[in-house]
């Protein structure tokens, strides 16, 4: 696994990881956010509007309102990014990282107007009768070259068939692998519920509601999200009212180290200016989807006359999802202090590092060493050898880092008693001839597991963690329907809607299988997904950036003869 996850990570580092594609994503959004004159502040009430059907026509054709669209999208994006992704981030880069994803949010908002609105404008109808559209559509119909000669290139035909095959890849990357992982691990943690168990029941429940279509997926999504939302924000609010002396310190942490980076404190090892801006952007991105042309699938179905209005809808969906949702979780998890604070749990095989030397946590020296070599700023050699243990204990340690922290109070154990014997290291990893050897101790939490042990600091005291357990469980399950709905209209582009039902029956086996999967690889594997989905957008909408401020031109003309100053 351990090798598994570091050639995904090296495949990331080059894409998704690479800070080309973070400049390329905010880029783009901050492009566009002038380009068009700031359409999240000018059209954001008018949006409001559209959301209640004050504007809807009779006849307009479609398979969804405008807000079962949006609660589709949005079911698409309040995921495990708002839960797990959210404790991620500051995980890896500290308070600052939250900074960053809220400013990837209000670009990003900019950004899902204009991948929305086009994507909605060549919308097509399938041969079954429902409604397919998305980016490979405006990419089939607009991005085709036109040589000297003439004769046009199919370039944007490829480009489609190139972005549809990225969608259905990221629809296990980002809408069923890492959802199902994130659920089960959090029921494992607050139930002791056996992950196989969990993954088993509710790939039933997601076989049931996906293979009923798009019209299904929209009657649950549209009751589901507003109930998950209340749920989750009475039980963040629980704690960070409890908490209401660390507010104004946890607000100024998320801006005073924007450009510095935050210093270690705690069992935080810290991180720097570059590790904070790239963790906050790629969590950003997954919170929110805004470029990542997975949003304008859903929003295809929405009953509209024309484009415009629908991309103005797809403007709130970053607002809610990451700019008040995301920014609820940072607080719950800083005020609280459990990002910095170590707690006895099961360690990952991927999470575990151990290094060639001691080191002492108490040494600010040491630390330094540490976090710089974390940060790849500093040298310092992995161990290879063995570790003997004794009793569950292991015989004069090197320094084992779980999770980015020292870890403390580790015991082995094999088949629930203490282990004795040698367990081998290789380039700092634990080997796996030893599969069912069982790492426990304290160190750092992150991912969805931290927000589990955040939302206990609070008035609903350990019943917390339950009100994260049940919106994980709502949060994540709606993100895999509506990705299932993202996959198979990508299916619908490549082969035609006859093999939706050979994708659907794939993706819920997939869900299932995911639930006991290492949860780091999980995650490395969604982040390469996202780029290869996102990459080929970004650069389709910026070369259409003439048609989408003529389509709104457009749009305000024939508003004002219709409805006039409303």
């Amino acid at each position: 696994m351990r090798e598994l996850n570091e050639l995904l990570n090296l495949v990331d580092s080059y894409i998704g990881g690479s800070s080309w594609f973070v400049y390329l994503l905010l880029g783009t959004g901050l492009f566009f956010t002038i380009y068009l004159g700031f359409p999240q502040f000018r059209y954001f009430r008018h949006a409001f509007k559209i959301v209640t059907g004050k504007f809807d026509r009779k006849g307009d054709q479609g398979d969804a309102s405008h807000f079962q669209a949006l609660t589709t999208a949005l079911s698409g994006t309040v995921g495990t990014g708002n839960i797990g992704g959210v404790a991620l981030a500051i995980h890896l880069g500290g308070p600052a990282a939250l900074f960053w994803m809220l400013v990837t949010a209000f670009f990003g908002m900019t950004t899902k107007f204009v991948e929305v609105t086009l994507s909605h404008k060549y919308r097509e109808v399938s041969d079954d009768g429902s409604i397919a559209g998305g980016p490979m559509y405006y990419m089939k119909n607009r991005l085709d070259i036109t040589l000297k000669d003439g004769r046009k290139v199919k370039t944007g035909l490829w480009l489609g068939g190139l972005f549809a095959v990225a969608t259905i890849g990221s629809s296990f990357g980002t809408g069923s692998l890492p959802q199902i992982n994130n659920i089960a691990n959090s029921v494992f943690t607050t139930f002791g519920v056996d992950q196989i168990i969990t993954g088993g029941v509710l790939a039933v429940l997601l076989a049931l509601v996906i293979l009923g279509g798009i019209k299904r997926i929209v009657k649950v999504t549209e009751k589901l999200v507003p109930f998950m939302a209340v749920v989750y924000f009475v039980g963040a609010l629980s704690v960070i009212l409890y908490n209401y002396d660390n507010i104004i310190p946890s607000f100024l942490s998320i801006f005073s180290h924007v450009f510095t980076g935050s210093a270690a404190m705690g069992g935080f090892l810290g991180a720097n200016l570059a590790f904070a801006f790239n963790r906050g952007v790629n969590r950003g991105l997954f919170s929110n989807e805004a470029g990542q042309g997975s949003a304008p699938i859903a929003h295809a179905a929405a009953r509209a006359h024309e484009p415009v209005s629908e991309g103005m809808v797809a403007i709130l969906e970053p607002f809610i999802d990451t700019i008040i949702i995301c920014t609820i979780t940072g607080l719950v998890l800083l005020s609280s202090g459990a990002w910095v604070t170590k707690y006895e749990n099961e360690f990952q095989y991927a999470d575990i590092l151990v290094l060639e030397h001691q080191y002492d946590e108490s040494n600010p020296d040491h630390v330094k060493k540490v976090r710089g070599f974390l940060l790849e700023e500093g040298e310092e050699s992995f161990y290879n050898g063995d570790l003997e243990v004794v009793n569950g204990v292991i015989v004069e340690s090197p320094t084992i880092i779980v999770a980015r922290s020292f870890a403390e109070n580790i015991k082995v154990s094999k088949g629930g008693e203490p282990f004795t014997g040698k367990v081998a290291v290789i380039n700092g990893a634990i080997a796996g001839d030893n599969p069912d050897l069982v790492f426990t101790g304290k160190s750092l939490l992150h991912s969805a597991p931290l927000t589990t042990v955040a939302f206990n600091a609070g008035f609903f005291g350990d019943y917390g963690k339950y009100i994260v357990s049940i919106g994980l469980i709502m949060f994540a399950f709606s993100t895999a329907i509506s990705w299932s709905y993202y996959g198979d209209r990508a299916t619908t582009y490549l082969f035609g809607s006859k093999y939706v039902i050979v994708y659907r029956i794939i993706y819920v086996i997939g869900f299932f299988f995911a639930a006991f999967a290492d949860t780091t690889i999980v995650w490395t594997f969604a982040n390469i997904t996202i780029a290869l989905m996102t990459i080929p957008n970004l650069i389709g909408i910026l070369l259409l950036q003439k048609e989408m401020k003529t389509t709104v031109k457009d749009y305000w003309s024939d508003f004002k003869e219709s409805w006039g100053d409303k």
